[in-house]
């Protein structure tokens, strides 16, 4: 018997994927990390308003060419309700920017919602995002453990898809993009896939973090002016070995790197035939429309998002649609799924 599924949750998963069963969705719920963002770049301060314009043009012109789009309930209603029709909603649950002095990252959902009334209010899939240190203490990661087994009880209970996060870190080496958590990054990646593959999580898709850093593979142009961490050939097996290890489907997110390091990325997981179901892309397709936003206005975003935003995921999808597979690949196929009234 294949993967128990019911038909209301199959029909979500395949409405925030395309025809091929391939997840090319646009993620925009940042908020703090937006802000910040924006501020660089203003000589006011950022307001609620500026963001909630930033988020709806973003969903507005971008998402007719995704298969859905993330957003958070704290600013992002009105961009939800401007996406295209054929685009998917995945809301967001936990709070933004959360525990960023707490070493132990520790997680919290947004206290006014719940994944009925994200689904009441039109949430098609819910995302949670956990900071996770497989090797950390285990009175700290039962603790994120325990979370995500009751989001995932609540997301099965009400049918909805449930996404989730799993941003690896280390409490022992705290620079994330340098080249010693780069080593490690691998190891981490893998074993938090292999743990939150377990039924007990109800995890309908895992979003995950490339587990080699590109910039450290020797050969690829992402390394340039950067030291080696891995070749080609070890990056590929490390890659394979962290895909091994998962039993439900897993995207990849784009983890603010630029469009172009992004586009390598993708050709290098199909180069090395990893079975992802596609990606949740933010910043590597947006992230560029900021200092235009901050300094000219909304018109000037929308002028650029059109000339450029657009072409940007236009071309992910290309590189998708020759490297992605669909997201039921992973029980077997289509066929293989146990779908059941629901």
């Amino acid at each position: 018997m294949g993967r128990l599924m019911t038909e209301e949750k199959f029909s979500l998963l395949c409405s925030l994927a395309n025809e091929r069963g391939i997840i090319t969705a646009t993620a925009m719920d940042q908020r703090g990390s937006l802000k910040k963002a924006l501020a660089q770049y203003s000589q006011n301060e950022v307001t609620e308003k500026q963001l909630i314009a930033f988020k709806t043009l973003v969903s507005e012109i971008l998402s007719p060419h995704a298969s859905s789009i993330l957003l958070d309930p704290e600013y992002g209603w009105p961009a939800a309700k401007q996406r295209a029709d054929n685009a998917g909603l995945i809301m967001a649950y936990e709070q933004t920017g959360y525990s960023a002095e707490d070493e132990n990252r520790m997680p919290d959902l947004l206290p006014e919602w719940s994944v009925l009334r994200l689904k009441q209010r039109g949430a098609q899939a819910v995302k949670l995002l956990v900071y996770y240190d497989p090797d950390d203490r285990e009175e700290i990661n039962t603790v994120k453990q325990a979370l995500i087994e009751r989001v995932g009880l609540e997301c099965k209970a009400l049918n909805l898809p449930f996404f989730l996060e799993p941003l690896c870190y280390s409490r022992h080496i705290p620079d994330s993009k340098g080249i010693e958590f780069a080593k490690v990054r691998p190891h981490n990646v893998r074993k938090m896939m292999k743990e939150f593959s377990r039924p007990a999580y109800h995890i309908d898709v895992l979003k995950v973090e490339v587990p080699v850093n590109v910039h450290y593979v020797k050969g690829l142009k992402a390394n340039e002016g950067h030291p080696v961490a891995y070749t080609l050939e070890e990056a590929k097996t490390l890659m394979q070995e962290a895909a091994a290890a998962a039993e439900v489907p897993f995207i990849f997110l784009s983890g603010g790197v630029t469009d172009e390091v992004f586009i390598e990325t993708l050709e290098f997981a199909g180069e090395a035939q990893i079975p992802f179901s596609g990606v949740l892309c933010g910043r590597a397709s947006w992230q560029d429309g900021i200092p235009v936003y901050a300094r000219h206005g909304e018109a000037a975003l929308r002028e650029w998002l059109l000339n450029v935003g657009v072409k940007r995921v236009q071309k992910l999808n290309d590189v998708l649609q020759k490297n992605a597979v669909a997201w039921w690949n992973v029980y077997g196929g289509k066929e293989r799924l146990n779908i059941v009234a629901g």
